[in-house]
């Protein structure tokens, strides 16, 4: 019975695993055939060159992206259009939530964006009735393993970057939008390895949630939005002591929390 259950528990997170992976796979095509739109070629196209490098750093196999390169000029007569919306609200405790989505199917994405913010409550809000808490960046990161960081640190400030910071065994640039091509291309050509770049919605200030039962709900929302496959990306301005989620965390994986 024991072996019977952990061969259950492995085959499960396999195909938890295996289920974020192909969303990943949709998501970088979405981005890429929207990207794509406009011209298919990456060398005149730097929006479609950029979600390109981001599909390949994350595994997107070579004929998926040939696939979206292709819906996206319109070559493989799939004409449905591809839409960026950016869904906004107040989870409760007034922590700020923006979302974004990449879909071929509006009202299937609202529907499901409304369900989440209904389950977990709070109140949505017009554009830029939160999204002004946030400021959109380019983060650039560097394995500090394969990094000169004394000489990153030198160099930082030849360059736009507006902040830089250590989190384990990466260092993250973080850039304003407008500067990151200039930025990008200067540590290239400095022989500098860039081994992932995002964008991120950094928050100009953050609630603190300190209580269990409010964190558990917090962390199940993150998982709804996560689970979701036209979410994209999505940022929350709240800020939760390590050990406290270490602690939902495990009560999570030990029990089924209904809301």
């Amino acid at each position: 019975m024991a072996r019977h259950s952990k061969w259950h528990n492995i085959k499960h997170r396999k195909a938890a695993q295996d289920a974020k992976k192909w969303k990943m796979y949709a998501i970088h095509a979405k981005l890429i055939a929207m990207a794509a739109v406009s011209w298919g070629d990456p060398l005149k196209n730097s929006s479609l060159d950029m979600a390109i490098i981001k599909a390949k750093q994350d595994g997107v196999p070579a004929e998926n992206i040939e696939r979206a390169i292709k819906r996206g000029t319109g070559q493989d007569k799939n004409d449905t259009e591809i839409l960026s919306i950016v869904y906004e609200w107040y989870a409760p405790w007034w922590v700020a939530v923006v979302v974004s989505v990449v879909t071929d199917n509006k009202n299937r994405t609202a529907s499901n964006i409304r369900h989440i913010f209904s389950k977990y409550g709070g109140n949505m809000g017009e554009p830029w009735s939160v999204s002004w808490i946030f400021q959109k960046k380019w983060v650039l990161v560097f394995e500090k393993e394969n990094t000169d960081i004394s000489k990153l640190e030198e160099l930082v400030f030849e360059t736009d970057v507006e902040d830089m910071k250590e989190e384990d065994d990466i260092v993250k640039l973080i850039v304003a939008p407008e500067s990151f091509w200039e930025v990008r291309k200067f540590f290239l050509n400095k022989w500098f390895t860039i081994n992932e770049s995002w964008t991120e919605f950094i928050p100009n200030n953050e609630v603190e949630v300190n209580e269990f039962d409010k964190v558990l709900k917090i962390t199940k929302m993150i998982e709804a939005l996560e689970e979701d496959e036209d979410v994209e990306d999505y940022a929350m301005n709240y800020n939760i002591d390590e050990k406290l989620q270490e602690e939902v965390d495990e009560f999570i994986e030990k029990n089924t929390f209904r809301t």
